[in-house]
């Protein structure tokens, strides 16, 4: 009888076309500045964690890949667009896009890189005014947003059925 492992993690896609589990907790979570990272992210910045490939799968669909320089391969779903992993060729190992973890909040960034490419003011984030979604978007029109996304949880298939 073959034991079936259990994911520690699971994410996906905005869309839910493209999911992945993490049979093991992953290590090095990190946040990049690098140019190609702010690129491929359309951000400031990329946060990162690593896994090993043998603790890794794709469990709905695949991403497409777009190979950023000879070394490296970046994954993405074809049909939204979210960024999901980074991957140097010649290793055993993937990084995943800590905001297309299901739980984003259970792994922490715990170093810089690419500081180079850092912009000036990105220490500043924290000191600007904060305001609830609820709070800065007016009801109206709160009251008229239906989210298309996937849930933050793994489903028999997306989008449900009616």
């Amino acid at each position: 009888m073959t034991e079936e492992r259990q994911p520690l993690h699971s994410g996906g896609c905005q869309c839910g076309a493209v999911r992945y589990a993490l049979y093991a907790q992953p290590y090095n979570p990190h946040i990049c500045h690098c140019r190609m990272c702010q690129k491929a992210f359309g951000s400031f910045f990329a946060a990162l964690t690593v896994v090993d490939l043998h603790d890794f799968a794709w469990t709905r669909g695949a991403p497409t890949v777009f190979l950023s320089s000879a070394q490296v391969e970046r994954g993405f779903c074809s049909a939204c667009g979210t960024p999901l992993s980074f991957r140097h060729l010649e290793t055993e190992r993937i990084n995943l896009s800590i905001g297309s973890l299901d739980a984003p909040a259970r792994v922490r960034p715990e170093r810089q890189i690419g500081i180079e490419s850092r912009v000036p003011w990105f220490s500043e984030l924290a000191a600007l005014p904060e305001a609830r979604t609820d709070e800065a978007i007016p009801p109206e029109r709160l009251a008229g947003i239906e989210s298309r996304q996937h849930p933050d949880r793994e489903t028999e298939a997306w989008p449900p059925r009616s």
